[in-house]
C-alpha cells in the first residue's frame, strides 16, 4: 500500500498536479477570507478599534510581549533538534538560533517561509559546512516538529471542547470531536511507527531518518510549548467579556494560524484576521481587532525589524573581518567565508554574528 501511494505521489509530481492543487487551494482560501473579511468589517469603525489599542493595558501588552518571547525562544529549539538529528552537532546553539528566529521572523512577514525561511537558514548554516541538502533536512524536521504540535494541540483542544472549531469549520460539534480522535490516533500511529524500529524518508542524500518514538514525543512536547505560548499571548490581548477559556482562544488560535498558513499569504494577512473574527464572534469587533493589530506588532513586525537588524549587523561584521583577514594576508588566496567563521568562530566571528 505504501508503495502504491508513493507511486501516486510522484504521478502527481511529475504531472505538477500537486503544484496547481497547491496554488488552487491558496488562491480558494485567500478569496474566502476576503469575501468574509468584507461583510465581517462592514460598519466598524476605526476610531473605536485606535480607542480599543490604547485603552489596553500596559500590563497586557508587557505579558503578551513576555509570550511571543517565550514562543520564539521555543521555536530555536526546532532547529536545535533538527541540526543534532541530522548528525552535525559541532554548530553551536547560538547559530541554531540565530537561525531559527531569522528565518521564522522573515519567513512569517514575508510568505512562502519554506523558500524564505530555507534561504536564511542556508545563509546561515552554510557557513558551518553544512550545503543545501542538509538544510533541506532541517527545514523538513523542523517542519515536521511544528506539525506534530499542531496536530497534538488541535486534537486534544476539538476533543475537549468541539464547539470552538465549529464556529470556524461549520460542522457539528460531534463530527469535529470524531476528527478530533481520529488525529489523536493517527498521530499516536505515527509514533508508535517509528519507535518500532527506524524508519527513513526520502532517498539517495536526500534521505532522512525519522526521530524515534521518544525523540517524537520531544518534538510533540516542543511544538505543544510554542503554540502554548502563542496562543497565551493572544489570549492576553483579546476582550475579557465574553470569557469563553484558554481552550476555546488556543483552538481557533492554531486553527486560524493553519488556514493562514495554507493561504501562503505574508503573515496569513487577511485569512487569519478573518477565522479569528469568525471564530470569536462573541466578543466585540473593534476589541477584538484592536487585540489582534497589538499581536500583530508583537509578533510579526517586531521580530521581524530584529531579524533584519540581526542579518545586517551579522554581514557588516564578517565582511569587516573578512577585509582585515585579506590584509593580514595580503599574497594569499581569499579564503571563503565559510572556512573562516568555521576556523575563528569562537574567538571571533561566531560571537559577534553567530
Amino acid at each position: 500500500m505504501l508503495e502504491a501511494i508513493r507511486r501516486a505521489i510522484v504521478f502527481l509530481r511529475h504531472r505538477q498536479i500537486l503544484h496547481k492543487l497547491g496554488v488552487a487551494v491558496s488562491i480558494t482560501v485567500i478569496g474566502i477570507a476576503c469575501y468574509v473579511l468584507y461583510h465581517m468589517l462592514r460598519g466598524i469603525d476605526s476610531n473605536e478599534v485606535i480607542e480599543a489599542i490604547k485603552s489596553t493595558e500596559p500590563r497586557q501588552i508587557a505579558l503578551a510581549a513576555l509570550f511571543v518571547a517565550a514562543g520564539y525562544f521555543t521555536l530555536t529549539f526546532y532547529d536545535l533538534f533538527a541540526v543534532r538529528a541530522i548528525g552535525h552537532g559541532h554548530v553551536p546553539y547560538r547559530v541554531n538560533a540565530l537561525a531559527a528566529f531569522t528565518s521564522y521572523s522573515i519567513g512569517h512577514n514575508v510568505g512562502a517561509s519554506v523558500f524564505t525561511g530555507g534561504a536564511v537558514r542556508y545563509r546561515i548554516y552554510s557557513a558551518w559546512g553544512l550545503n543545501a541538502i542538509d538544510v533541506a533536512k532541517i527545514c523538513f524536521l523542523a517542519g515536521l516538529t511544528f506539525w506534530l504540535g499542531n496536530a497534538a494541540v488541535l486534537g486534544l483542544g476539538i476533543a475537549f471542547h468541539p464547539e470552538a472549531a465549529a464556529a470556524i469549520d461549520q460542522l457539528p460539534p460531534w463530527l469535529n470531536r470524531v476528527a478530533a480522535f481520529a488525529i489523536i490516533v493517527g498521530l499516536v500511529a505515527y509514533v508508535v511507527w517509528v519507535w518500532t524500529q527506524p524508519r527513513v524518508v526520502g532517498r539517495g542524500p536526500w534521505t532522512v531518518t525519522l526521530p524515534g518514538g521518544p525523540l517524537t514525543l520531544l518534538q510533540i512536547g516542543i511544538g505543544i510549548v510554542d503554540l502554548g505560548f502563542c496562543a497565551l499571548a493572544m489570549y492576553v490581548l483579546v476582550p475579557d467579556e465574553p470569557n469563553l477559556g484558554f481552550v476555546v482562544v488556543a483552538v481557533i488560535f492554531v486553527s486560524a494560524t493553519l488556514l493562514g498558513f495554507a493561504s501562503h499569504s505574508p503573515g496569513g494577512l487577511g485569512v487569519f484576521d478573518a477565522a479569528m473574527l469568525v471564530g470569536l464572534w462573541q466578543m466585540d469587533r473593534e476589541d477584538l481587532l484592536g487585540g489582534m493589530l497589538l499581536f500583530r506588532v508583537l509578533y510579526y513586525i517586531a521580530p521581524f525589524v530584529i531579524s533584519v537588524i540581526l542579518l545586517t549587523f551579522r554581514e557588516v561584521i564578517l565582511g569587516a573581518r573578512l577585509k582585515r583577514l585579506r590584509r593580514l594576508t595580503p599574497g594569499a588566496e581569499p579564503r571563503r567565508e565559510a572556512v573562516y567563521v568555521r576556523e575563528h568562530g569562537d574567538s571571533g566571528a561566531g560571537r559577534s554574528g553567530q
